[in-house]
């Protein structure tokens, strides 16, 4: 297997670590440590991605009618891995170029086409997406947010849980129940909502992961355009479907996990740590997790550069990649002890962000359980 760079995507690497030399701030670590979903970052994304979007780079995969430049899955592969290792200065629009966007190219009306396409591919829009509600959580089907027609609009009423990046999200990627009657996947439906929409109140959930990181979204009687359905009425399940196989591999955190570790070896070497064989172990075991993840992952991104459907490759890829950010999370808990949670380091970044790769995009026994049937061809119980 080749796994060298095409000499275009090598030229934009080098072009990309030049001009992220320049672009970041001097307290960009410090900036970047609570995750995408802080202050400081949310605002930054705004201007970062302006500047990344005039170079053609924010969606250089995307179909040129579409802001994009025809360029291959490959090449938005490279641009993720490098931005996440240096702590994902796109902020939430990481989601936007990745799933939303060709969600929306891919059952979008014209209309819907027209109004989204061209701010994503601008980088001056921030979404978020409603899908974990309180007695649903990683059990996506079992949502009770309904969405009941009335004439042109559809009323929404229920809470989402968890909810990253709305405190400045711009849109809403909702997920309803648009037949009060149907169970599971039937009867569902996906709205793309403006998040200043009347009755829509935003509460942030506190905890140890970072600056306003989760919230809960409740809807009170929330009218919603019918024309701000994304795909068919009651089948918003095929749209979702569709839009996890982007997401579940959009986030390139190996690449920021293999980073850490990188600093990790240094420190144990400057601390006289790096000739203990155990040590040693640790760090390889970390490494060859991060590698693994990104061979994985890499695999998917093949899959989409030759046309191929979406596979369980997916859900591999992303238990992979959980995996590997918890290990070099443990593994800086053991090396620094209490240290490594000093607030604003590398290590505590990494741990905190590690304790939201288990659930974030499906839990992770969720994505076994997947494995386990569409991979293995394991009957369910």
């Amino acid at each position: 297997m080749e796994f060298d760079l095409h000499e275009d995507d090598a030229a934009f690497r080098r072009d990309l670590e030049a001009f992220l030399h320049e672009a970041l701030p001097e307290d960009w670590e410090a900036r970047s440590a609570d995750g995408p979903g802080s202050e400081a970052q949310a605002a930054f994304s705004r201007e970062f991605c302006a500047r990344l979007a005039e170079r053609g780079w924010l969606t250089p995969h995307w179909p040129r009618e579409h802001g994009g430049g025809d360029a291959s899955a490959w090449r938005h592969a490279l641009l993720g891995e490098l931005l996440w290792s240096v702590g994902e200065p796109r902020g939430p629009q990481y989601m936007n170029v990745n799933w939303i966007g060709p969600a929306i190219m891919q059952y979008g009306s014209e209309e819907q086409k027209a109004l989204h396409l061209p701010r994503i591919s601008a980088g001056d829009v921030l979404w978020c997406q409603g899908f974990s509600e309180p007695e649903a959580g990683s059990d996506l089907v079992a949502l009770r947010t309904l969405a009941l027609r009335d004439g042109d609009d559809y009323v929404v009423n229920g809470t989402k849980i968890w909810t990253s990046y709305v405190n400045h999200a711009d849109y809403c990627f909702l997920l309803v129940r648009s037949d009060p009657e149907s169970t599971r996947h039937r009867g569902i439906s996906v709205l793309l909502v403006p998040m200043d929409t009347p009755g829509i109140e935003v509460r942030e959930i506190p905890s140890v992961v970072g600056e306003r990181y989760f919230h809960e979204v409740f809807l009170r009687d929330v009218r919603v355009p019918v024309s701000c359905r994304l795909g068919p009425e009651h089948e918003g399940w095929g749209v979702v479907s569709y839009a996890l196989q982007y997401e579940r591999v959009g986030a390139a955190r190996y690449a920021r996990a293999a980073r850490t570790l990188d600093a990790l070896a240094e420190r144990a070497r400057s601390r006289g740590q790096l000739g203990d064989p155990t040590v040693q172990e640790k760090l390889g075991e970390a490494r060859a997790q991060c590698e693994a993840a990104r061979v994985l992952t890499w695999r998917v991104i093949d899959q989409r550069a030759h046309d191929l459907p979406p596979s369980a490759d997916t859900n591999v890829a992303r238990v992979a990649g959980t995996r590997a950010e918890q290990a070099v999370a443990r593994l800086a808990l053991e090396l620094f002890g209490t240290e490594a949670l000093s607030h604003g380091s590398f290590a505590d970044s990494q741990f905190r962000l590690a304790m939201t790769a288990g659930v974030a995009v499906g839990a992770t026994e969720v994505q076994l359980n997947l494995v386990a049937q569409r991979f293995l061809g394991l009957p369910r119980e």
